[in-house]
């Protein structure tokens, strides 16, 4: 099937404020990112060893988003230590799903007193000794939780897929495999707002077809994140064509969007030289 390309001016990105700008305390991130010329960001859950912080600190960030005029479009839920051996907590059981529980309401509170929409539930690794079925019906439990209370928050609830060379333990690796749990998710609900999180990189280091990803699923994605591959660089940095494939999402009627969720190779700001150039 043949898609006119669509010019990157056509997309709204927003920053990966645990990616980008981590050279700074989360306070200034958003400041920074809008003096490189962004107005949206979104964010891993920022405080990995704690589900539920004291209200304090979730004020200070709401502020510190305000003051910068950067709007949050994504935010993660608890999802464990990350950057680290955890992929998210949900399907893991004791102490972490607890966690996970706890932190539903705090994560989708926060996200509707600064108009976020969109909130990402990591599933989580596989864990040695329990059966993988055991795990399956837990995350469906907790992911309809999350997703009620997205739907409270006006938010959709994202279901994001990651690629097993990083990610050896974690079931959902391929597009198809997070639709499935979507889908699932959807019918215990009867909401609707479960969606995918469409990450180019993670699919491309999987070894998808992203053209016939995005063809299939990139209109009903919940949100996009990129990165180039290999390397999790700035688009330019590894093989993907990064202006076509996110020129084919846009003609596939996506409108959402778009995350820059790749590591500088030296300074944040000095990593956006592939957007400015169009």
């Amino acid at each position: 099937m043949e898609l006119p390309v669509t010019a990157l001016s056509d997309h709204r990105f927003d920053v990966n404020l645990s990616l980008l700008f981590t050279e700074l305390p989360l306070l200034e991130r958003p400041a920074a990112a809008a003096a490189a010329g962004f107005t949206a960001v979104e964010l891993w859950w920022p405080w990995p060893d704690d589900p539920t912080p004291p209200a304090a600190e979730l004020t200070a960030l709401a502020d510190a988003l305000d003051a910068a005029g950067t709007r949050l479009v994504g935010l993660n839920f608890y999802a464990g230590r990350l950057p680290g051996p955890d992929r998210g907590a949900l399907s893991v059981p004791g102490t972490e799903s607890e966690r996970f529980r706890a932190n539903v309401d705090v994560a989708a509170g926060f996200a509707q007193s600064v108009g976020c929409r969109a909130l990402n539930a990591l599933y989580g690794n596989r864990v040695e000794g329990v059966a993988p079925g055991v795990q399956d019906a837990l995350a469906l439990e907790n992911l309809a939780l999350a997703a009620r209370a997205a739907d409270r928050a006006g938010a959709v609830l994202l279901v994001e897929p990651l690629n097993a060379l990083e990610s050896p333990h974690y079931p959902l690796v391929t597009a198809a495999d997070a639709v499935a749990v979507v889908d699932k998710v959807n019918a215990a609900t009867g909401l609707g707002n479960a969606r995918l999180l469409l990450d180019l990189y993670h699919l491309a280091m999987g070894g998808e077809d992203l053209t016939a990803v995005i063809d299939r699923y990139g209109a009903g994605a919940g949100h996009v994140q990129i990165a180039d591959a290999p390397g999790r660089g700035a688009p330019g940095t590894g093989g993907l064509d990064v202006d076509a494939l996110l020129g084919r999402l846009r003609a596939t009627g996506y409108d959402g969007w778009t995350g820059l969720e790749y590591r500088p190779a030296g300074a944040s700001a000095d990593s956006f030289g592939w957007l400015t150039r169009h």
